[in-house]
């Protein structure tokens, strides 16, 4: 998989989801699971450089070229 999450992307990302995440364990109910889910989803492509979606939508922030 080609990176196209650029480094702010991927800080973001991460935040975003550890904060999520905690706040599905403190949200009870169908609200905190998806929280939850959402949150691990961040968490994941923000680690691992790419997202499904960008991919989708020809979107790099990642600033490399691909050939």
């Amino acid at each position: 998989m080609a990176c196209n999450i650029g480094k702010a992307d991927r800080i973001l990302r991460v935040v975003f989801g550890i904060a999520l995440i905690v706040a599905g364990f403190i949200i009870s109910g169908t609200t905190g699971i998806i929280m939850g889910i959402v949150g691990l989803v961040l968490l994941i492509t923000g680690l691992i450089g790419n997202c499904p979606a960008y991919s989708l939508f020809h979107i790099n922030t990642c600033g490399i070229k691909r050939t």
